[in-house]
């Protein structure tokens, strides 16, 4: 085998294993489904008034505010703290919902009380 032959074998080896992985690790870090549908808020929260601020610590999570809508990740206390919390940073809650379920309206109003 000549010398220029050995080097393009190698080169072609090279290239190859260098393309599997590069569709390899595509494929493990290509987000899901479920890893998409994740990205969507897990708090909501309609106000009585718009929000004086756009985004806000309360409940220990940041919440992204436009006019009365405010929206925010899942955090690590119960709902009603966290709508509690919300209430006192922003005022009276008219709805809240977790993960797409509305608090009811007695916890609402302990919320706002």
């Amino acid at each position: 085998m000549s010398p220029s032959l050995r080097r393009s074998a190698n080169l072609s080896v090279l290239v190859s294993a260098f393309a599997y992985t590069a569709l390899t690790f595509g494929a493990l870090t290509a987000p899901t489904p479920a890893e998409a549908r994740s990205n969507a808020p897990f708090y909501t929260a309609e106000l009585a008034e718009p929000a004086a601020e756009r985004t806000v610590i309360a409940g220990g999570v940041a919440w992204t505010c436009a006019d009365t809508t405010c929206i925010a990740p899942k955090g690590s206390s119960r709902p009603l703290r966290i709508c509690r919390e919300l209430q006192r940073d922003l005022g009276e809650v008219k709805s809240f919902t977790t993960k797409g379920e509305a608090l009811e309206a007695a916890r609402l109003a302990k919320c706002n009380g």
